[in-house]
């Protein structure tokens, strides 16, 4: 999980799909100091009855993963109901141990690259039927709100000059936007509480995560700017444009599928004018862009090619060099005859060694090894 994401309506959106009783059959652990005993109990009975588990935040308890890969092991040998399934979600972790990321199926969800496609998963996140029943006001404020978390998440590409900070926003910020936005529209029966709206979208919804007060302001500006009456008047999206010969206006109201084909043609270029920035902020991503590209070329390049004296490039240069001197050093020296007689050591040491001695034993059993090979 990206910092901020929660799954659990998207597991429990699946197990719907599979007609699994959320009360019933789906068990959802947050994992924690006590949590391990619970969570044990609840897989004990899970897998014989072919339920559903879901342990949250794994990452924070990684000595009990130990046991958990154990358990997986002893249910994989017993034979488990085939209904029933685990799911874990962790942040990025080293503590996870192997064996469970070996025999899981792994998920990530992070937002695309573009603007565009930042906008197109924003809006399709709502499906057909939510669009097509919300009333004409609904729908464009929230068209509007899809292009300033699209702006919001995209602005991070830019480094300090996008965020003084990096911020977890994520699709489930959009998710309660957009709830909050149905429920006062519901009370206000047509008028639009703009100061209300802008409020919690930038300073609770997504402000929750901003802790810079430079940063709070840049997304107070963006609301501004976007949650006005003008915006249910086809308003000029992209702040700062006039005379710059780029437009991106909110639509008149739409079907779902033109809304999509909307974005995708009339939505310009990546330009960090998108974002009312000057086009010289781009200079810094794309060289970073750059320095990756060529990193990354370098990884994956042969790392012994072109290593031969002789300019042959075989890459196995060094390695033939390393035998031949391996070679000379055993017509040269009776290698047979320097290898640390280990029995011999022992006797003259007795059987009352101290640790220091025992460790130079070892370490002439693995030198003795170590000259055999070579």
């Amino acid at each position: 999980m990206s910092p901020g994401a929660n799954p659990v309506k998207d597991v429990e959106a699946c197990a719907k799909k599979q007609n699994i009783d959320l009360s019933k059959a789906l068990h959802t652990i947050a994992l924690g100091q006590g949590q391990d005993v619970v969570a044990m109990n609840k897989l004990e009975m899970a897998h014989k009855e072919g339920h559903w588990v879901f342990l949250q935040n794994i990452h924070l308890m990684p000595k009990w993963l130990i046991e958990l890969e154990k358990k997986l092991d002893d249910m994989a040998l017993e034979g488990s109901h085939p209904s029933f399934r685990i799911f874990l979600s962790a942040e990025p972790s080293e503590g996870i141990p192997i064996g469970i990321l070996e025999r899981s199926i792994k998920l990530t969800n992070e937002p695309p690259a573009g603007l565009k496609a930042n906008m197109k998963r924003a809006f399709t996140f709502f499906s057909k039927e939510e669009i097509e029943e919300k009333e004409s006001k609904i729908k464009t404020i929230l068209f509007g709100l899809c292009y300033f978390h699209s702006v919001l998440l995209e602005r991070r590409k830019f480094g300090p000059k996008g965020w003084n900070m990096m911020y977890p926003f994520s699709i489930g910020d959009l998710r309660d936007s957009a709830k909050v936005l149905n429920n006062y529209m519901e009370r206000t029966q047509g008028k639009v509480p703009w100061d209300d709206l802008k409020y919690i979208f930038g300073e609770i919804m997504y402000g929750g995560h901003i802790v810079d007060d430079l940063d709070r302001k840049l997304c107070m500006s963006y609301l501004d700017y976007l949650m006005t009456e003008q915006l249910l008047d086809e308003a000029e999206l992209l702040p700062y444009v006039e005379g710059k010969n780029i437009s991106f206006k909110v639509p008149p109201v739409l079907p779902y599928e033109k809304y999509i084909e909307y974005i995708e043609t009339q939505l310009p270029p990546e330009t960090p004018l998108a974002f009312g920035m000057h086009p010289n902020a781009e200079t810094d991503y794309a060289t970073q862009r750059c320095n990756i590209l060529m990193k990354t070329m370098q990884e994956l390049m042969p790392v012994e090619a072109g290593d031969d004296e002789e300019g042959g490039g075989s890459g196995f240069s060094k390695n033939d060099r390393a035998m031949e001197y391996i070679e000379k050093l055993n017509n040269e020296v009776n290698i047979d005859g320097n290898k640390p007689n280990v029995e011999d050591i022992c006797s003259k040491l007795g059987e009352d060694r101290k640790p220091y001695q025992n460790v130079f034993v070892q370490e002439c059993e693995y030198m003795a090894v170590l000259i055999e090979e070579m």
